[in-house]
Order: C-alpha cells, then structure tokens, then sequence
C-alpha cells in the first residue's frame, strides 16, 4: 500500500473517516476537510489530508503541520493511539483496520507534497484570504499564521526599544537601587557566581520586553518584585525641572485562576520583605508596586461567547509594565492578544519555566523563546554594560559575539533555593529534564531519602492503598534512604525529615478539629485553614484523564478506598471532605479554574446541636487567609480533586506529591510532563508505577516538540 491507492477522493475520504472512528482524528478535523472539498471540489486529495491534519495538530498544542517531520515520523501527525486506550479498548478496534499513516505517506515526497497543496483557491503563502497558509514546509490554518506573525512583529518591536532605553537610564542611581536592593554577601567566596537575579534586573530594565526563566525555587517572584522596586524607584526620583514625577501603572497577570491566586499571596509576602530602607523614597516604593494578580481574561476584558476582548489594539490598557507569571501557560493566541492591548510604550514582562509543560492550546511561545536561554549568548556589549550598571560579570562561555537581541532580553536564574545539591527530586527533575536515562534509572539506586519508587503492577491494590491513605512506600529502598540520610547527618534522629503523608492525614485534622456547634465563625474559618494546608500536604498527580489510570478511574478508586476504612461517609455525589477542583473561571463567586475546595460543614443557625449544612470552604486567593464558603448547589464546574492531571497541577505546589504513571506509554507521557510532575513535590515525591519499570526512562526520552515557526528564520 503506497500514497498512489489514496489518490482519490473516496478513497481519502473513507480514510478519513476511518481514523475518526478511531479516534485518531477529531470529527472537528473531517468537518473542516468537507468544507473544503465542498468549496473545491477538485482539491487534491492530498491537500485535503494535510488541512485535515492541520486541524489536528492544532488540537495537540502545534500552530501548524510540519510536513517534512509528518513524513519522516508519520505517526506523529495522528493520536496514536487515543489517550486512555489501550489495545483491543474499543469494539471499533474489532473491525478491519484503516491504513496507517507510514502506509498512506509511503513513496510520497515532500515536493510531491507541496505541489498538491499548490491551490491558489485555498493555500496562500501570505498575507490574503485563503484557509490555509503554506510557508516552506510548514502549513498553517490561516488564522494561527496571523498570529505567528502578530507576535513576532510585536516582540521585535519591542526588543527595538532598547537603545533608546538604554541611553535614557540614569546608571549611577541604576547601580546605587540595584546595590540596595541586592546587598553583597558580608564575606562573599572567591568562587561565587554571578548574581543572576540583579543581572535580570539590570536587563529587563533597558529593554521593553523582557523575560526571566528559571526552574522551581529559583526565586522567579522576588527578581519581578526586585525588578518592579527598580522601576518604581527610578520613576520616583525623576529631576527637577522635569514634569513631577509619578509612579508607574502596573499590572500583574497570569494565565489561569489559580496561578493568579498563588502570585496574589506570594508577590504580597515578596513585597512586604523587600530591602529599601537605603532607598530615599523607600515606603512610597513599596506602595507603588501592586499586590493584586488578575487573569489575562479579566485584564484584557473577556467578552462572553466570543474571541474577541474589549482591550485591543484600538483600545489599549492603560498601564506603563505588565508582568504575567507563569508564561508558559501562555498559548500563541492569547499571546498575540495580550501584544496587541498593549501601549507601544509598555514594557512586557514573562516570568515561568521554560521546561514545563506548554500551554493546552495551540503553541508553546515561552519555550520557543528561550531555547538558547541556558548558553547565555550575551554580547560583549551586553557584558560591559553589566558590569558599569550592577558589577556582575558574565561568565566567559555565555558571551556570543552573534547574540541576538531576544538573547539580551532573557535571563535564566540558575540557582534553586528549594532544592539542594543532594536532594533527589532536584536530581531527578534535571536528569528528566535532560533526557539522560542512565542517570534517570541510577538516582533510584542511590536511595535518596526525599525519593520512592512505588511499583503498582496488575494494580497491587495494598501497596495502593497505603500510599494514598497514610502516604506508604513499603520498600526496603525507601527505609534504607532514611537511614542512609541520618547517617549523613547526626541530628537527624533528634530532627527527621517530615513524615509522608496521605489523604488521611486531612481527613484526621477535619475529625479532631471541627468546632462544636456554638463555636463563632472565627472558629471554622481557622477550622477550614487548617483543613486546606493538611490536604495540600499530600497530592495524587496523573497524566491521563481516562481510563483506570486516568483522572476518573482514579477519583472513583480513592475515594472508595476511604470510604471503605472509614474516613469518608460517603464516595459518591455531595459528602463531608469531599476535595473539588474548580474547571472554569466563576467571577460572580470570585473562584478561579485550578482552584481547590474541601466541603466542609457549618451550623444551621438557630437550629438544634444535629443540624448542619455542607458548604465548600475555599481559601481567599489572597495574603488575607480568608475563607470563602459556598454552596455545593452554586458550583456549576468542579470535579473531584484527589486525583489531578499534572496540567492542572501546575502552578501548584505540595510536600508530598505522588505521580502515577499508567501501564503502557502514551503520547502524553513526555519529558515537560515528567518534569512538571516531579517538581510539584517540595520535600518527597513518589513515582508509582502500574507498568514497566522502564517507562519512565522511556517517557523521559520523548520531548514535545510542538510545531511552529515563531523563531524561524
């Protein structure tokens, strides 16, 4: 079976639609294939197959199909197999089987390829009004190529601003604020490295766009806090016979409810802490700088039913720095209209890790853009300035005479206050991180006291149970790792590691402290604090949401499993310590998607000792600690929290997370995955494995690599 057996319209079409039937395409992407086949009707079938895949990408996170990797890779183009399946998972899987794509691509190549797609009627290589969009060897729906160009355009432009910027910084006072705001260590060692978040600030402060990556605890929040204290202060101390000085317009952002809620209460504590006492104008510095978080949504003015927002270009915010968090959430549309709302002469600041997962939707922007962040590639220009602006001097092996400007707008923070150079978890999110296998499987072996490898094959449903409920790892491996780390450090006994944990753990500090029925609303609001921070104590991640590995399969199994040893009354519907997770963004109840409940219980006034009601306590999403109650009945999108994707963990953290990893390797098994997943755990992670051993070394050589042309040249 060649390419030439599907060079007809029947025969394309019943190809189609046989990849539908397994899932393989969206009936979103056949839909869209008919509609070109009904405008021409004598389209190549093979243009119709590349628009079809296209659309498909699209729903995998790619801007546009790479058709040069299609026919190296072909399986690459399709979801195969379909998240949550398995051989033999469907009756459709009895049937005769369609071709697969290596079988439909053979003997075609790639300017075979093209010379189908070369339809004026519908493929463009422009500007124009064609659906589709061919440049090279990359084809795009019309649409995300526009906005492959918006972006581009935009960050040029911006990055263009820096000379003129340069040249208007006062650099004595530059360097006095960044002194202050980064005092030198009282006896620093000869060998200390540079002090890469005041290089971060000295950058981001000569140029309009601006970027600062880094993993987990490398202190991302305090360089923007520092960065923004920066800006505010020399805003502040503008010369006489110059107009009065005033501060900045500032605005803070991040892509998703609960990354806005946890910079809300982290920036507000980065602020209270920062160091300007040496500052002239130190307190009006420190009131100039906000402490409330939005949502790229709220900020740009969502419109509901619609695409569209109320900033744009022709109606721009109002605001001189806009800082979003978490950018790599950020997918390619969003980005373009953030760019677009933006003043010409607004700085834009991203702040996130280049290494985790990308956005759901189409396009992986922030990690596109850093793709040279780690080698540096500052100029000697670059370094010269920074050593007359902050006293930091680059390492000779980041210095590239070639940088690009982008290069000089990126910084990586490169020291992780959270992780020590002994801790497991770092070790292994690096080895992850690095593709490096060999090193993946021997951080195992050497029975790190933070790190458990659980193996859970044909289910092992004691070993399950222990981990979920008291946070168990039975293995000899993880109590040689605890001995092992009080051998190293004698006053471990007197001061061990935290305990593990497991849901338990919450359930038992809902039971003990609840109020008794005459308690006031201080006493269940404290009640519910102490509830929410013992269940962020322990986490079940997951990468699939079907199938018995996945989000549902799972929810259903632990909540049976508490409820069989008598921590939950109940493990269906609305019931006492019931954790829900927030799915979309409610503005009315102040709840954001990612947000995190437990239902709880509270006192009908005035009604007898017996006499309760269910209500879902959420933390404020502030530095205030509130509470919020609500009503089970008023939440119209949650679902059932023990068990989260790591998508959905992101931009969250817990002291011991657990990462069950299904039996067989999927597509969504990738490296950012894997990484993500590791470094949701502050102090221990356990890997629990239903399958192969060697599927996480597996999962750690496949990397997404999402298709995009942002920064081709």
């Amino acid at each position: 079976m060649s390419a030439r057996d599907f060079d007809t319209r029947e025969r394309m079409h019943e190809l189609l639609l046989g990849w539908a039937e397994r899932q393989w395409l969206r009936r979103l992407d056949i839909a869209f294939a008919d509609f070109l086949w009904r405008e021409v009707p004598d389209a190549p079938p093979f243009l119709i197959l590349a628009a079809a895949l296209a659309s498909h990408q699209l729903g995998r996170g790619h801007v546009c199909l790479d058709l040069q990797a299609t026919l190296k890779a072909p399986a690459f183009a399709l979801s195969l197999p379909p998240e949550g399946a398995g051989a033999g998972s469907s009756a459709v899987d009895a049937l005769d089987p369609p071709a697969l794509p290596a079988e439909v691509f053979a003997g075609l190549t790639l300017s075979q390829w093209q010379q189908a797609l070369a339809q004026p009627l519908l493929v463009g290589a422009g500007a124009g009004n064609t659906p589709l969009v061919c440049v090279g060897a990359r084809l795009y729906l019309r649409r995300y190529w526009q906005y492959e160009q918006d972006v581009r355009g935009a960050i040029e432009r911006r990055l263009a601003m820096t000379t003129r910027l340069q040249l208007a910084l006062p650099i004595a006072a530059l360097r006095r604020t960044l002194d202050a705001l980064f005092p030198a260590a009282v006896a620093a060692p000869a060998d200390a490295v540079a002090d890469w978040q005041k290089i971060a600030c000295a950058l981001a402060a000569r140029s309009g766009f601006s970027i600062i990556t880094g993993g987990p605890g490398t202190g991302k929040t305090t360089t923007v806090v520092s960065l923004l204290a920066l800006l505010q202060a020399l805003a502040l101390s503008t010369p006489s016979p110059e107009p009065a000085a005033r501060p900045l317009r500032i605005r803070l952002a991040a892509p998703t409810g609960k990354a806005a809620a946890r910079l809300n209460e982290s920036i507000a504590n980065a602020v209270a802490r920062l160091p300007l006492a040496a500052l002239p104008q130190g307190e009006a510095v420190r009131a100039a700088i906000p402490v409330t978080v939005s949502t790229l949504h709220r900020l740009l003015g969502s419109r509901p039913d619609s695409r569209r927002f109320r900033h744009h270009a022709g109606n721009p915010l109002a605001l001189d720095v806009l800082v979003i968090d978490e950018a790599s959430m950020v997918d390619l549309e969003m980005m373009a209209a953030v760019l677009a709302a933006l003043p010409t002469s607004a700085r834009l600041i991203l702040l996130g890790d280049k290494d985790q997962l990308a956005s759901v939707e189409a396009g992986a922007v922030l990690g596109e853009l850093c793709q040279r962040a780690r080698d540096g590639h500052y100029t000697p220009a670059t370094g010269d300035w920074l050593e007359q602006a902050c006293g930091e001097r680059v390492a000779p092996a980041l210095v590239d005479a070639a940088g690009s400007a982008l290069d000089q707008s990126l910084v990586m923070l490169r020291r992780s206050h959270r992780f020590a150079a002994g801790s497991g978890i770092g070790q292994l999110a690096e080895a992850v991180n690095a593709g490096d296998t060999a090193r993946v499987g021997g951080i195992w072996r050497q029975a790190h006291a933070d790190l458990a490898l659980l193996p859970l094959v044909g289910g092992d449903e004691p070993a399950f149970k222990s981990l979920i409920i008291d946070g168990g790892v039975a293995t000899t491996a993880a109590a040689s790792a605890l001995d092992r780390h009080r051998e190293r450090d004698p006053t471990a006994t007197a001061s061990p590691l935290p305990q593990r944990k497991g849901y338990s753990h919450y359930l038992e500090v809902l039971r003990e402290q609840q109020p008794a029925p005459g308690g006031d609303q201080d006493a269940f609001d404290n009640w519910a604090r102490a509830v929410l921070r013992a269940h962020g104590e322990f986490q079940v991640l997951c990468a699939l949401r079907r199938g018995p590995w996945g989000v549902a399969g799972l929810n259903q199994r632990i909540a049976r499993a508490l409820r069989e040893v008598g921590l939950l009354p109940a493990s269906d519907g609305w019931y006492l310590g019931r954790p829900v997770l927030i799915t979309r963004n409610d503005y009315g109840l102040g709840l954001m998607n990612g947000d995190i409940g437990i239902t709880l219980a509270l006192p009908i006034a005035g009604a007898g000792d017996e006499e309760w009601i269910l209500r879902v306590a959420f933390p404020a999403g502030d530095a205030s600690q509130g509470i919020k109650w609500v009503l089970p009945s008023r939440l119209q999108a949650v679902e059932t929290a023990y068990a989260l994707t790591v998508h959905k963990s992101q931009g969250s953290e817990f002291t011991h997370a657990a990462l069950l990893l299904p039996e067989t390797l999927s597509p969504i098994l990738t490296r950012e995955l894997l990484y993500t997943g590791i470094t949701r755990a502050r102090a221990f992670l356990t890997v629990a494995m239903a399958g192969s051993g060697r599927l996480l070394e597996e999962a750690a050589q496949r990397q997404v690599l999402r298709a995009s042309g942002l920064m081709a040249e």
